[in-house]
């Protein structure tokens, strides 16, 4: 009993070190074969780099604002008699907008011109009479001066009827109307916005640390999204003396000219300011930039070596210094040689070294200064 169980033991020990035999040689030669294995290459987009001299600019969001703008306003009380304007016309500067009820004004007018020419017959007479010596100085002193005070009362009214002719102060475009014919008008009461647009303001700012590149007379470029069509460029004509200290920045008004009229007051635009000399860079498709808190990189495709020696297209991971963008494009501004080809798609499921397959029938966007399609 003892002989036979001694047997199975031993044919037990020598079953499992045979199956442990076999089993060690199948996952060595597994390791083996997962250790040559190349993955399949990804499909990815390239592009050759080029260098181009971009023009060193500032750029910042900015808004629009009219050179000359106010509510014109009723300056004395009355009710509106005439309205003479159309909202959103153009008008000149003096030209009449609303006329205020001047009946009233208008009779004590009348008396008031008969009392001067009352006055100016009895300064006559007392003229002659002073010329004789039959009047003393002191009556024709009186009857002077009364005939001053009726010609100023004759004026004081008139200026009181000019001021109830609402005029525009300005030449320039006209707003909605605010008033309505019968309407009682206090003074200071809101008539129709006006604004001169030729030339037009565009107001932005830019950080404390960029004054030192800023200058008046400065070219400046603006953009306007949904506004087509090219914008004529403008100058820097003043920059603010002093820092927000909320915001570090400063405040900068550039004058463009606005044929068309298409730059209305309170736009958001875009501002480019040349503020130097172009500068040599390589545009890159913003898809080809791999941003990473450690640091932003490309992916350069050239000839890699595996692990057997063998070669095969592949890719290399290549850190570059990035500068800014226009449209579609990003500036590198080093890191990258012209001539290099940069994968442009398919960057994400990249790593260094890994193998492509160059597949350039449909690019990414690269243009400079893209527009939306109409879908």
């Amino acid at each position: 009993m003892k002989k036979r169980m001694l047997l199975m033991l031993g044919a037990m020990a020598v079953f499992i070190l045979a199956v442990g035999s076999v089993k060690f040689f199948q996952v060595k030669a597994a390791i083996a074969q997962a250790s040559s294995f190349q993955p399949p290459p990804e499909a990815v987009t390239t592009l050759v780099a080029g260098q181009e001299q971009w023009p060193a600019t500032l750029s910042a969001i900015g808004s629009v604002a009219a050179v000359r703008g106010v509510t014109v306003s009723a300056d004395l009380a009355g009710i509106v008699e005439e309205i003479t304007f159309d909202s959103g016309r153009t008008v000149e500067a003096g030209q009449v907008l609303v006329r205020l009820d001047t009946r009233q004004e208008r009779a004590q007018l009348a008396a008031a011109e008969a009392q001067r020419d009352l006055a100016r017959l009895n300064l006559d007479r007392a003229r002659g009479l002073h010329a004789e010596g039959i009047v003393a100085q002191s009556e024709y002193d009186r009857v002077s001066a009364e005939h001053k005070q009726a010609e100023a009362r004759v004026g004081e009214i008139r200026a009181t009827i000019a001021r109830k002719q609402i005029r525009a102060p300005f030449s320039g475009i006209l707003g909605i109307r605010q008033v309505n014919l019968g309407q009682y008008l206090s003074g200071g009461d809101p008539v129709v916005p006006l604004q001169a647009i030729h030339p037009i303001y565009v107001n932005f700012a830019v950080p404390q640390q960029d004054i030192a590149q800023l200058r008046v007379g400065e070219e400046v470029r603006v953009s306007v999204e949904g506004l087509a069509g090219p914008t004529p460029a403008g100058r820097i004509t003043a920059i603010d003396s002093v820092i927000d200290e909320g915001t570090r920045n400063v405040n900068v008004q550039a004058t463009l000219a606005n044929p068309g009229e298409r730059l209305r007051p309170g736009m958001f635009v875009k501002v480019n300011v040349v503020v130097g000399t172009s500068r040599s860079v390589i545009p890159l498709p913003a898809s080809a930039i791999s941003y990473a808190p450690y640091g932003d990189s490309v992916f350069v495709v050239e000839d890699v070596k595996g692990p057997t020696g063998e070669t095969y297209r592949g890719v290399r991971q290549q850190f570059v210094k990035v500068g800014e963008g226009r449209g579609d494009q990003v500036a590198v501004v080093s890191g990258v040689q012209a001539g290099a080809e940069i994968v442009t798609s398919g960057t994400f499921k990249l790593r260094n070294g890994a193998a492509v397959h160059v597949n350039n029938e449909v690019q990414p966007a690269n243009d400079r200064a893209p527009k939306p399609e109409d879908n």
